[in-house]
């Protein structure tokens, strides 16, 4: 089966299982899809489109700019993957950086936005399992942080982002979308507009859009491991 029908059909199931989840949840939100397309080529990037995806992930600066020369499709490009300060001006080519960490990572892309001349949307990682392999801030820290951002004159705070555990069961991905959740209600509280929740992947959106997720990042359910 050539890729584009391949991504369409996976497209055309997982759009249904989210109106599903929708119903479930009752949060009412709008859900949008981004096919995560990292070790994919720009073929991918196009299947997803053709299935009438406009929102593409990538994990890496470099790798993502290496399809934004190949790609003539307006997608809206995503950085959902770590981001490392010194590549904070590559940042300002995105449309959505899903990933601001720490508060130098914040100041770095400040920068980097204000030197490209442009407002630069952000989500704000939050770590609420505490699980150390992963980035992000604990919910304790995020009033301090938002003053920080505040003074961050070249980003938009448009909500969270989070990650569960890998393999978590169904009470630990509650928990830890619940606290994304309270997470935004914080950033909220502090006066940004923060409508946005970024969690749920390919083998937990459901339950993510239960829990109100407004953007869920699937790479492996659309395209399949690469190998």
């Amino acid at each position: 089966m050539p890729i584009s029908d391949h991504v369409a059909t996976r497209v055309a199931e997982v759009r249904e299982r989210i109106a599903a989840a929708r119903a479930r949840g009752g949060h009412g939100q709008d859900v949008t899809l981004i096919a995560v397309t990292k070790t994919h080529g720009p073929d991918a990037v196009m299947a997803a489109w053709d299935a009438g995806v406009r929102d593409v992930g990538e994990n890496k600066v470099q790798e993502a700019e290496a399809k934004m020369a190949q790609v003539t499709v307006p997608v809206r490009w995503h950085l959902i993957g770590h981001l490392q300060r010194n590549k904070a001006k590559n940042a300002a080519h995105f449309d959505l950086v899903h990933s601001l960490d720490s508060e130098r990572l914040a100041v770095a892309l400040d920068d980097a936005a204000g030197a490209a001349q442009r407002v630069l949307e952000v989500l704000v990682q939050v770590n609420v399992s505490g699980e150390s392999s992963k980035s992000g801030f604990a919910l304790h820290e995020l009033p301090t942080v938002a003053e920080r951002l505040n003074a961050c004159l070249h980003l938009r705070v448009r909500g969270v982002m989070t990650m569960a555990p890998f393999d978590a069961d169904e009470l630990t991905l509650r928990t830890v979308f619940r606290g994304a959740r309270e997470a935004r209600s914080q950033l909220q509280s502090a006066g940004f507009g923060a409508e946005w929740l970024s969690m749920g992947m390919s083998g937990d959106y459901e339950v993510a859009v239960e829990e109100g997720a407004t953007h869920v990042r699937l790479g492996t359910l659309l395209f399949g491991s690469r190998t």
